[in-house]
């Protein structure tokens, strides 16, 4: 039996694969392209499972490839539209460059209009007309512009003005977010398992007030959807978490196109983002083992996260044990893929992490005292 987002058809015909498939002496495990399989069988089962992955590679890396430039076209721009209504200044952050000159259009049939910055009357430039010109160079340059009708000081429209901050390397100087000790990076990505499910988490310090938003790169026509950001504060330190999903996503074929995450922070006006691109096998971070019996003769037993994917099987993992002698207070680390462990006589704390067999992706963290 095999997923139905696997094209069975690849195995018929093949009486290599299908006399040895049933066995798992010869390194199979269940079906799939994972690296259990032997590497001379490997190749060929994955050309076979994907007749056309070099063509469907080719155009998710062209379609990649467009998604980015098109979004360094946007930053290569001195400004550009962010949403309705809401646009990004390149400002080049140093004492020499010049202030970017922004044109404003009052969206209105009235013609006898004042403009106002931040719901105050704008004192520099032009005041009065339906087009305003404004020199936007530092911080307090962004904010909300509006014309306003003359005669009644309606709100005709307006337009949000917001500045990221571009170095001398021509990329957007980065302030917001504090940086992860381990893996050191600002957007981390993690999954529990090949659901096509991650969840992403960033973190700011003295700065609870800033807006996020995460999506796919590619944008709407993407196939990754995040939710609204959650946060926790403790102390001085805020962690932001989103929790995504890659549609169709089918955890028993190979993954041939990376996952493009932009986060954009915005701080009153000051704008910048942040990006992340991974293979959902290099995130994966199972949840740690669930200790289920220790016996009197020393047999430590354990069993596989209930969120780890299935079958076990064909989605292996393997173990690290952490004892500590209670006489000596020394600890001692057993690697196993066994799901049991034999402990020395006398006292013991036992401890148990797992990472998936076939990738070296990151260890769980330890499980509870298992005794």
């Amino acid at each position: 039996m095999f997923p139905s987002c696997l094209n069975a058809e690849a195995f018929e015909g093949n009486e290599e694969l299908n006399s040895q498939h049933p066995s798992s002496s010869d390194g199979f495990s269940d079906f799939g392209t994972r690296t259990l399989f032997p590497p001379h069988l490997r190749a060929k089962f994955q050309l076979q499972l994907q007749p056309e992955a070099p063509q469907a590679t080719m155009s998710h890396l062209l379609c990649a490839l467009l998604s980015l430039l098109s979004f360094a076209a946007l930053l290569e721009s001195a400004q550009w539209k962010l949403q309705e209504n809401v646009f990004v200044i390149d400002s080049r952050w140093d004492a020499e460059a010049p202030a970017t000159m922004v044109e404003l259009s009052c969206d209105s049939p009235e013609e006898a209009v004042l403009w106002r910055k931040d719901s105050s009357p704008f004192q520099e430039g032009k005041q009065r007309g339906k087009t305003l010109r404004v020199a936007v160079k530092e911080l307090p340059d962004g904010g909300n512009y509006s014309c306003v009708s003359q005669e009644s000081l309606r709100v005709l429209s307006s337009s949000l003005l917001l500045i990221a901050r571009i170095g001398p390397d021509g990329t957007i100087l980065r302030d917001i977010l504090k940086s992860f000790q381990e893996p050191k990076t600002f957007l981390k990505c993690e999954a529990k398992n090949y659901s096509g499910v991650f969840t992403c988490s960033w973190m700011t310090e003295n700065n609870p007030h800033v807006k996020f938003t995460i999506r796919s790169l590619e944008g709407p026509q993407g196939d990754v959807s995040c939710s609204t950001p959650v946060a926790v504060t403790e102390g001085a330190l805020t962690t932001y978490t989103a929790q995504c999903h890659k549609e169709n996503f089918c955890p028993f074929a190979e993954e041939h196109q990376p996952i493009d995450i932009l986060l954009e922070a915005i701080d009153e006006v000051l704008y910048e983002n942040y990006t992340a691109s991974f293979f959902i096998r290099d995130i994966i971070k199972p949840d740690p083992p669930q200790c289920q019996h220790v016996a009197t003769n020393g047999t430590v037993t354990w069993t596989y996260p209930r969120t780890w994917s299935t079958p076990n099987s064909y989605f292996p993992l393997t173990f690290k044990v952490k004892v500590k002698s209670t006489r000596r207070h020394r600890y001692q680390v057993y690697d196993t893929e066994e799901q049991w462990v034999q402990l020395p006589p006398g006292p013991a704390e036992v401890w148990v992490q797992a990472r998936d067999r076939c990738y070296l992706s990151s260890w769980s963290s330890w499980s509870s005292l298992c005794r």
